[in-house]
């Protein structure tokens, strides 16, 4: 039985959805009352379908268990994952104002730098880039909104990583699928509360873990997003001979990415100053990979390689890569 097949007997109105190939995500917004999915990089709606709130809710819970995870109004949001990457988020009332919420993104096919290619996400001379980057241990970080690919191209530059390296990949959940053979897959945990007499189960962060990361000796670290003070403890990583590793950030802009990893940096509480931080995000990120939805499409708009930080202007200098600006002269961010 797939990974999907475990969830679809509990969503029988929408299974024709989350069989078709075609789509990418299945949304349920309002209780069951409105349904949207994502086909080809677009999201459009489905006025026809409809789910019974009381349905929903059950099969929002069954789901919940076959994950091995709950949700209830006491505990009202869901996160977890399938066996094949594909993630069930599910949000109940009284958080979730208009009934029961239900996302399901799937991750049934894992796209090649050529596959995206062939889709308009990246240029020929950018993947040819991206794998000289890899092969020149560069540090990668990937910037973009929410549903922009962000995971997608990380997951598929990874794959041009030597067989002969290992790496050490870190998320949220898990949802990366990386086929090589060092590979050590890390995943944070969420605080649990007691169950009877048992004791509370303590929160294993995505700090915890780069930090724990450096004594199983990666030759590269992937982490899957950097949102708060785990970025501190990757810079330090990424600074001290790590070199070739992977991110993602959520971004408006490549520039934009730098000074928001300079902010979770900050929320470090580590009393780096401010000139340091940044100086030490150019001796760490090598190049910013921007991706942003442009007609409907996920397309990477910017690539960056960071060339410095200018302390009197307090900017990053970053320097465009994309070919028809590649021979301009360094800009500052």
């Amino acid at each position: 039985m797939s990974s999907l097949d475990r969830i679809l007997p509990f969503l029988q109105p929408i299974e024709d959805l989350l069989r078709d190939p075609a789509i990418t995500e299945v949304m349920v917004n309002a209780g069951g009352r409105r349904v949207f999915v994502e086909r080809a990089g677009t999201v459009e709606s489905l006025p026809d379908r409809t789910l019974e709130i009381r349905n929903l809710t059950v099969a929002i819970k069954n789901i919940a268990r076959a994950c091995g995870d709950e949700i209830s109004e006491r505990q009202p949001i869901l996160d977890a994952r399938l066996e094949d990457g594909s993630r069930v988020a599910a949000m109940f009332p009284p958080c979730s104002v208009d009934g029961p919420t239900l996302t399901v993104r799937k991750f049934t096919y894992r796209y090649t730098l050529d596959d995206l290619v062939g889709v308009g996400t990246l240029t020929s001379d950018l993947a040819r880039m991206l794998r000289d980057a890899v092969d020149a241990r560069h540090n990668v970080l990937i910037s973009g909104g929410t549903g922009t690919g962000k995971t997608t191209l990380l997951n598929a530059v990874a794959q041009t990583i030597p067989a002969s390296d290992r790496i050490v990949l870190i998320e949220e959940t898990s949802e990366i699928l990386i086929d090589k053979p060092n590979l050590v897959r890390f995943e944070a945990r969420r605080a649990q509360a007691p169950l009877g007499q048992e004791d509370p189960m303590p929160a294993v962060t995505i700090a915890d873990l780069v930090r724990a990361t450096l004594r199983h000796r990666p030759d590269r670290i992937l982490v899957g997003e950097v949102r708060g003070p785990e970025a501190f403890d990757l810079l330090q990583a990424l600074n001290t001979g790590h070199l070739g590793s992977l991110t993602t950030i959520h971004a408006n802009t490549a520039e934009q990415a730098l000074t928001r990893l300079a902010h979770c940096v900050l929320t470090a509480n580590v009393g780096l100053p401010h000139r340091s931080t940044r100086e030490a995000i150019t001796l760490a990120v090598h190049l910013v990979v921007h991706l942003a939805r442009a007609d409907g499409r996920r397309t990477v708009t910017q690539v960056a390689h960071v060339r410095g930080y200018d302390a009197q202007q307090d900017r990053f200098v970053v320097e465009p890569w994309l070919p028809e600006v590649a021979t301009q002269e360094g800009a500052t961010a």
